[in-house]
């Protein structure tokens, strides 16, 4: 068996980084790719090693020089006219090598899990490709296959079909070829292909040919949940640096994304808190049916978004103003505070003390393991305490603690009448049990209590995060006046305007949703409660906080769910009065994947 490696191509999307290196010279976590793949294959049973090169050859015989000698017999092919060919030539020019062994062929811009190469060596198929099902970021050649994993057929970029993506799976461009196919098949067609079509073409065409006249002779081995990508820029570079590293680096690297998960679709995460049953199917149908137009139009200004806002909560529009997410309103509001001093419970949810200076902070923190706290607390706490405002997350994040809505009354009414300011944040209060009657955005509690300020992000509870939705509402209409006119005056997009506009068809939906995740939170309370190393805090919210009480710290049990089960959690460790007490934060998904957090759970536990 010997190795076939296409690296001739220049790599320009890469910029700066290949300005003077072939693409295979990136480093990835401080390793480049070449030397990753080259150590991988040095561990297996070759015979040699050919290297098509071509843009900055020279550099890459640099580069390896003799480091691989004795264990790799490493011979280069130079393709002259890198610029205006394309991978069907390079491989043309190793035809020859081509036809003397079986080989594994590969292209040098990938990254691939240690396990992928002895998974294709070890198959007895004599030819394979290996494959990974459809992903959103995959781009390129796909490949449909029957029951059998015989390629039925090559998808090109320009038959790509997204309506047919399901059934698609993506070359991981790692192919195993017997020495027949390639004499008999491969270099027969490829010399015709290319002479009928010319040197700017790609080689999987060949194997598309193939597969139409003969699909037996090509099968595809899916390599499910095994790690790999293909780097063409560089997010490319980010993502794969951040799928390949390891322990607290891995953490770092995701955590400082703020999201965008979505780029990691195996990945389970149960950092970010949203509703798991609503929007329905049927209300994304209606945002997809409008997507043209909502696309290619603006939003309305600020008016129309309060009106709609109003008639979202059946309140005032003058009450309401609307946010790119909740996050842009806090840090208005939060500004708003100049040198006032504000009361604030911890642990809490930081976007809200990060807009203060330490020394505007008077800091509540309960003192008991469940992190639970009364409305009665709070008083009495800053009854002797001189603050303009007082900050409550109800349910808490992370506890999970809940005031109930009329101790929440009396609490509003106890602040009204010290001039305090108080700031609730309620984006989790529809998890809450009896969540109908437990919002304080109605116009009579606003009207009665004008100090009030009533935080909602749209994100959490309605899950829609990706439209970044959030809503302020108070009575004092010169505070929401003033937070209007520092924030943009299309701050928020057409599909969040719109969105605002239907949901009214759909809030008994909500309803059912919200009903169904209760009944959901308490099915996966009792399964956690079953795991012996955690003891869980009871949680009115879309999240439970866990504290870990023997086997792991928190940092560690948050690095092995990531390393070993791709599932991410968070680590409360970072959070104001949680340093190193040893709580986690999950958030509460389906069912489906609850179990699968649960097992991953259990599986630790045995150890």
């Amino acid at each position: 068996m010997q190795a076939i490696i296409l690296a001739a191509g220049m790599g320009r999307r890469l910029g700066e980084l290949t300005q003077h290196n072939t693409k295979c010279m990136v480093s990835v976590n401080g390793q480049t790719l070449i030397d990753r793949l080259l150590g991988q294959l040095a561990r297996q049973q070759f015979s040699r090693v050919v290297i098509v090169v071509g843009y900055q050859a020279q550099a890459l015989k640099d580069l390896l020089g003799h480091r691989y000698d004795g264990r790799l017999n490493i011979e280069y092919v130079e393709n002259p006219i890198y610029d205006r060919t394309n991978n069907i030539y390079s491989l043309a020019l190793a035809k020859e090598q081509l036809q003397q062994d079986d080989t594994l062929l590969i292209e040098s811009d990938l990254i691939l899990g240690d396990r992928l190469i002895p998974l294709i060596l070890d198959n007895p198929q004599p030819n394979l490709a290996l494959v990974a099902k459809y992903e959103s970021w995959m781009d390129g050649t796909m490949v449909t296959i029957d029951h059998d994993c015989h390629i039925v057929n090559f998808v090109p970029k320009k038959a790509f079909k997204y309506d047919e993506c399901d059934s698609y799976y993506k070359t991981v461009n790692v192919y195993k070829f017997s020495r027949d196919f390639s004499c008999q098949k491969y270099v027969p067609f490829l010399d015709a292909y290319q002479k009928a079509m010319g040197l700017n073409e790609y080689y999987e065409q060949v194997l598309r040919v193939i597969t139409l006249i003969d699909s037996v002779d090509l099968k595809a081995l899916p390599i499910g949940d095994e790690k790999w990508y293909e780097i063409d820029d560089v997010q490319d570079l980010d993502i794969a640096e951040t799928i390949f590293a390891e322990g607290d680096e891995m953490l770092h690297r995701f955590n400082y994304r703020y999201g965008g998960h979505w780029r990691f679709p195996k990945m389970l995460d149960y950092c970010y808190l949203v509703n798991p049953y609503f929007p329905t199917q049927r209300m994304k149908d209606e945002l997809r049916a409008s997507f043209d137009t909502l696309l290619t139009e603006y939003p309305s200004g600020m008016m129309v978004q309060q009106l709609l806002a109003g008639k979202y909560f059946g309140i005032r529009r003058e009450y309401t103003v609307v946010g790119n997410g909740a996050a842009e309103l806090i840090k208005s509001l939060m500004e708003t505070a100049d040198s006032s001093t504000v009361g604030i419970v911890y642990p809490t949810f930081e976007e809200y003390p990060h807009r203060l200076a330490k020394e505007q902070i008077v800091a509540f923190v309960p003192q008991n393991a469940d992190l639970s706290y009364t409305a009665d607390d709070l008083m009495a706490f800053y009854a002797d305490k001189d603050i303009q405002a007082l900050l409550l997350i109800n349910p808490d994040n992370p506890s999970g603690n809940f005031i109930p809505h009329a101790d929440l009354l009396r609490l509003a009414a106890w602040a009204q009448q010290r001039g305090i300011r108080l700031i609730v944040d309620e984006s989790f209060v529809d998890f809450s049990d009896d969540f109908e009657h437990n919002t304080l955005i109605t116009n009579s509690t606003l009207e009665a209590f004008p100090s009030l300020v009533v935080m909602k992000s749209i994100s959490k509870s309605y899950g829609v995060p990706g439209l970044r939705l959030g809503v302020m509402c108070s009575a004092d209409t010169d505070l929401i006046n003033r937070v209007k006119r520092d924030v943009a005056i299309w701050n928020i997009n057409s599909f969040a305007e719109y969105y605002l506009q239907i949901f009214g068809k759909y809030e008994a939906d909500y309803r059912k949703a919200c009903h169904r995740f209760i009944a959901e939170r308490q099915r996966f309370a009792a399964l956690l409660s079953q795991i012996p190393y955690l003891r869980l805090i009871p949680s009115q919210a879309n999240y439970f906080c866990l504290e870990i009480t023997s086997g792991f710290t928190s940092a560690e049990l948050t690095r092995r769910l990531l390393a070993d089960y791709n599932i991410m959690v968070k680590d409360c460790n970072s959070k104001t009065a949680l340093q190193g007490r040893n709580y986690i934060r999950v958030s509460v998904r389906n069912s489906e994947d609850n179990d699968r957090l649960v097992a991953a759970l259990k599986a630790l536990s045995e150890e």
